[in-house]
């Protein structure tokens, strides 16, 4: 039996996984800072909050990066980048979906339900909590109250799951039961 009313699960770096080999092989290949220049807080933040498209996100990539061909290249290789469906972790929360709702909440952009479609998994979750869709973003309080809502439960009787220490401790403030995701191991020990 499952001590939690509601699993509320991250999509990257817990259910969803990104070919961190084929970014730093871009990053090379090119000599460009991409990560760090991709996920700098005034680049992220927009297309996260809903404020701006996944688009206009790759194109200030491009800017930042130097605005000719070959950052656009570069950025256009990063964007393709594949992911995949760790499958433990799917069969974790399809289990544990037996028996309470599971939400997914993730910070992501205005192409994350096409995503899900390509990874199959459209319907997998009963409800997706998006921050480009909801317009706050973990760590904010405002967004585990909502996936909370969502669920119909608590936060009291929520397992938050999340690759970031940061995200987790923020869903312990509000009362939730907490696992900072590493490893199958710490979702098993729970969910297992």
């Amino acid at each position: 039996m499952i001590p939690f009313a509601a699993v509320l699960s991250d999509l990257d770096g817990v259910l969803r996984h990104f070919d961190h080999a084929a970014q730093a092989d871009i990053e090379a290949r090119y000599g460009l800072p991409l990560m760090k220049t991709a996920f700098d807080p005034e680049l992220i933040l927009p297309p996260t909050l809903g404020q701006a498209t996944e688009v206009q996100w790759a194109e200030s990539i491009a800017v930042a990066l130097g605005g000719d061909e070959r950052a656009r290249q570069a950025v256009a290789e990063f964007m393709q980048v594949r992911f995949w469906v760790d499958e433990e972790v799917r069969a974790l929360l399809a289990r544990a979906q037996q028996h309470v709702p599971v939400i997914i909440v993730t910070n992501a952009m205005d192409t994350v339900e096409e995503h899900l479609g390509r990874l199959g998994l459209t319907y997998f979750a009963d409800d997706l909590v998006s921050s480009a869709r909801v317009g706050v973003a973990k760590p904010d309080r405002r967004i585990y109250e909502i996936a909370a809502e969502r669920a119909g439960v608590a936060p009291e009787r929520c397992l938050f799951v999340d690759d970031r220490l940061p995200n987790v401790e923020a869903a312990r403030a509000l009362g939730m039961t907490g696992i900072h995701y590493r490893t199958i191991a710490d979702l098993a020990a729970v969910l297992g």
